[in-house]
């Protein structure tokens, strides 16, 4: 048996998802985009996916090339344990790490100092010291 894209949503995520996941294309039967209830639906989408996209890639446009002095015993340990544990509430203290071994750079000291932030694993300044880039 072949499911369509929104059937197959639908066994495998449940009716509710299942609309999210069906083709732009049936979209415009299902949605009306001036209905308000649709526009909260997107902004409350993209206040939690915007933060994880943030975390994630960054500032595409403002790539920062890891320098290999700023990998230090600790500085590593500190990724790796922030990385495996999913432990990101010790960022602050790896940006105290990256600035003792050198590291100037306010896009990586900001990002990791940032507590507003959503870290999640794939979080590019972890990833940037650990070589998973």
């Amino acid at each position: 048996m072949v499911l369509g894209h929104g059937a197959f949503a639908a066994a495998v995520h449940g009716s509710e998802r299942a609309a999210i996941l069906r083709p732009r294309s049936e979209w415009n039967d299902t949605y009306d985009y001036r209905d308000p209830a649709w526009q909260r639906t997107v902004e409350e989408h993209r206040a939690v996916q915007i933060p994880l996209l943030h975390d994630t890639f960054g500032n595409p446009f403002q790539y920062v090339w890891p320098n290999p002095d700023w990998l230090t015993a600790a500085v590593v340990a500190l990724a790796r344990g922030i990385y495996d544990e999913r432990a990101y509430d010790r960022m602050p203290i790896l940006a105290d790490a990256l600035q003792d071994a050198g590291c100037e750079k306010d896009a990586v000291l900001d990002h990791c100092r940032d507590t507003a932030l959503t870290h999640v694993r794939g979080c590019w300044v972890v990833d940037l010291l650990l070589g998973k880039e």
